[in-house]
């Protein structure tokens, strides 16, 4: 009976903030505001992308997959993290429920990191294979980057969901986090871990050291490339055109190596949460904002958009 007990579905206690009750009023508002401008920005990507005939090449393409990714990402995390700020003491969340957000959290990370290791691709065959562009960067092949990109999303999930969510819990196990994050739910099994751990470190291996590893080479096939030229004007704008998605790759894998391969020993609960804040909710605010700033063509696109919306006097 004491076996069947402690193998029985749990009902998880989400520690959130409830242990700093002081920042809770103002985590929420800043929260809520990040979340309204992640809302604003990725939708107007999305838009902008879709609408404008300027926008229809390949990058971005994967840029508009990119928001959409965002989008549900902060969907399946921020809710709950504002709901969770309200009250002064740990949320239950049930089994089921936890499950499910590890399971969307996973899926949208690992499609977020093919996207950006895709739109690393893109660049390199713009300016490394200009002649054979449009052959490497068909529709045909989009298409199937960005499939490839949500099914390994989806195999990883499954396997990881599978494995965690097999194990045995305790009967109140409390999560000291504000979401059912892999290592934080792992670490409350309390036996047959071993082999999740496993999956977790070759997952974390597979999925942000080996895009990282394909973005860096890409780029340093580009650099070559760019020290090549000639033209001064001809590297600046080739550099341009690269500097948004280095600025969000350094932002997305930097914080997701810090989060997940380093020591854990030494490690605070506070550290932890903070770091999780900035990766799950302010990364993809700041996205958009870096896209639309600087790239040309998209303030272009904008601008054109709001001179059609405005009727002339």
């Amino acid at each position: 009976m004491a076996k069947a007990n402690h193998t029985t579905a749990p009902e998880f206690l989400l520690l959130g903030f409830s242990d700093l009750r002081g920042l809770q009023g103002p985590l929420f508002c800043l929260v809520l505001l990040v979340y309204l401008i992640t809302l604003l920005g990725n939708a107007l990507i999305i838009f902008l992308t879709q609408a404008s005939p300027a926008l229809c090449s390949a990058m971005y393409f994967f840029l508009r997959h990119l928001s959409v990714v965002e989008l549900l990402y902060t969907a399946d995390i921020v809710p709950r993290i504002l709901a969770d700020l309200t009250s002064p003491h740990p949320q239950a969340i049930s089994f089921w429920s936890c499950a499910a957000q590890m399971y969307f959290f996973i899926v949208l990370g690992i499609a977020e990191c093919c996207l950006l290791t895709a739109m690393a691709y893109d660049r390199f065959a713009a300016i490394c294979r200009p002649l054979h562009y449009s052959t490497l960067m068909s529709q045909r092949a989009c298409i199937a980057m960005v499939g490839t990109s949500w099914i390994m999303g989806i195999v990883t999930a499954t396997t990881h969901s599978s494995l965690i969510f097999t194990l045995p819990f305790p009967s109140h196990p409390i999560i000291p986090h504000f979401l059912c994050d892999i290592l934080p739910v792992l670490r409350l099994a309390s036996a047959g871990k071993h082999k999740s751990e496993v999956s977790v470190m070759t997952a974390t291996v597979v999925f942000i050291m080996v895009p990282f590893s394909l973005i860096v080479t890409s780029y340093v096939r580009i650099l070559g490339a760019i020290l090549a030229m000639a033209s001064t004007q001809s590297r600046s704008k080739v550099f341009s055109t690269c500097s948004s998605h280095l600025l969000v790759v350094s932002l997305f894998f930097g914080t997701a190596s810090i989060t997940y391969i380093r020591p854990q020993a030494g490690s605070s609960i506070t550290t932890d949460r903070i770091l999780s804040l900035f990766y799950t909710v302010v990364t993809p605010m700041l996205n958009p904002i870096i896209y639309t700033l600087r790239n040309k063509e998209v303030t272009g696109a904008l601008r054109h958009m709001m001179r059609r919306q405005v009727p002339a006097p």
